[in-house]
């Protein structure tokens, strides 16, 4: 497996537990179980994503500014997930800064996979691709 796909792989499950959330009412189980998962999931895929893409991928001139750009979007990311933590889960406001963290991260994602993966693809041999993609999984593994 090559960078990319992890990455994607990642990304989807993102997509799918930010649709569910969105959807969710009030203080309920099932809407602090799927916030505890997505937060989980942004905050493992921050890390791993930054040692294992952006970090290799700041040492390349034609993807030093993307990379970059990534790592301040995944701070905007994590001041979202701090701000619902400090949020009443059955305040109507609650709702409303899960969806600026749903369209800040669907903007990063489709960023990514859009602009990012392309030139990093142009950058990165086919043997850096899939070592990348090893030491991603392998820190996701571990992070959960």
């Amino acid at each position: 497996m090559k960078i990319f796909e992890a990455l994607r792989q990642d990304h989807d499950k993102q997509r799918a537990l930010m649709k569910v959330l969105v959807d969710t009412e009030g203080d309920s189980a099932v809407r602090a179980d799927f916030y505890k998962q997505l937060k989980e999931e942004l905050t493992n895929h921050a890390t791993a994503e930054e040692r294992h893409f952006y970090s290799p991928l700041m040492q390349e001139d034609e993807t030093v500014e993307l990379s970059r750009h990534g790592v301040a979007e995944h701070h905007e990311i994590d001041e979202l997930l701090e701000e619902l933590d400090n949020t009443d889960m059955a305040s109507s406001s609650w709702l409303s800064v899960m969806k600026q963290l749903q369209d800040k991260v669907l903007h990063h994602l489709e960023e990514e996979e859009k602009e990012f993966f392309p030139q990093a693809g142009k950058t990165l041999s086919n043997t850096e691709k899939e070592q990348l993609a090893d030491g991603y999984v392998n820190e996701m593994q571990e992070l959960k």
